[in-house]
């Protein structure tokens, strides 16, 4: 089906790159469904399969981008590359959303937003929070950053994580480059942004055949740890949300999904699959806008 390379500027002029995915044959203009991936992955880990899904089973377009710092995209001006600040995450969304709107096969009235993982639980926001949205799709959401938090890291590793944020914060004011540690890695005992077994197989398979780099910066897992994104999950409604999770999720946990996803209000719809946080790249969950 046709694709076609795409760039845009955000509202603090960063350029983003993806693709618009259209259906083979079309007449006038079509919704869109806008979608960017989570934590540290890049468009080719499989949000091309994922759009191509959506575009062959639905009358939609799909918008798809790097987030900025990350694969084809640029990064703001004196900042480091892959650093994650979800605030400046979340706006891209909607800067997305208003050049989706731009576009001549783009129904601007008509706009869902996806998101995977980091991105599932900053598309809830996004959301409650831009009313142009009509649909919202959240697969295996990140909920609650601190919550999340104390489940991944050892408590006895805390205070030497608090220490690595301190001296990073200093460093930087001092004018030194940004503390960088592994995505992954195979060392339960060293530093990593997502330790867990199915984080180091998911990611390092992509890194033998994409443009991923194991690599985030130590500020993003600092912000990371205050990132809410589910606490206006109550304010969605109207609009409908379509929330995919796994049954046996440990990187972001399976209640802290559930319990989100009670506090939202109808119209909703909840997805549950078999297996863990990296088998959602396996289903395609379908929404009609």
């Amino acid at each position: 089906m046709p694709r076609k390379d795409i760039e845009f500027k955000t509202s603090d002029n960063v350029i983003l790159r993806g693709w618009l995915f259209t259906p083979s044959s079309s007449n006038g203009k079509l919704p869109c469904l806008v979608m960017a991936h989570g934590w540290s992955a890049v468009k080719e880990m499989d949000l091309d399969t994922f759009a191509e899904h959506f575009v062959s089973n639905l009358p939609i377009t799909c918008l798809v981008y790097d987030n900025r710092g990350f694969g084809a995209s640029d990064t703001a001006k004196d900042q480091p590359r892959h650093e994650i600040i979800p605030s400046l995450q979340m706006s891209d969304y909607s800067d997305a959303i208003t050049y989706a709107q731009s576009l001549d096969e783009v129904d601007g009235t008509k706009i869902g937003i996806w998101g995977s993982s980091y991105s599932g639980g900053h598309v809830l926001y996004v959301g409650a929070a831009d009313k142009r949205v009509k649909t919202v799709l959240s697969q295996m959401p990140l909920i609650n950053g601190f919550e999340n938090f104390v489940r991944l890291v050892r408590s006895d590793f805390v205070p030497g994580m608090i220490q690595m944020w301190e001296d990073d914060r200093k460093g930087r004011a001092a004018g030194k480059d940004p503390v960088v540690i592994p995505v992954v890695s195979n060392d339960p005992a060293g530093p990593s942004a997502l330790p867990t077994p199915d984080s180091y197989e998911f990611f390092t398979a992509w890194e033998k055949k994409s443009s991923w780099k194991n690599e985030v910066t130590l500020k993003s897992v600092e912000v990371m740890r205050s990132n809410d994104p589910s606490h206006l999950i109550h304010r969605l409604a109207p609009t409908p949300l379509l929330m995919t999770v796994a049954a046996n999720d440990v990187l972001t946990p399976t209640d802290l999904a559930l319990e989100a996803y009670s506090r939202a209000r109808e119209p909703k719809q909840l997805h549950i699959i078999p297996g863990g946080h990296f088998d959602g790249y396996r289903y395609r969950s379908l929404s009609v806008m």
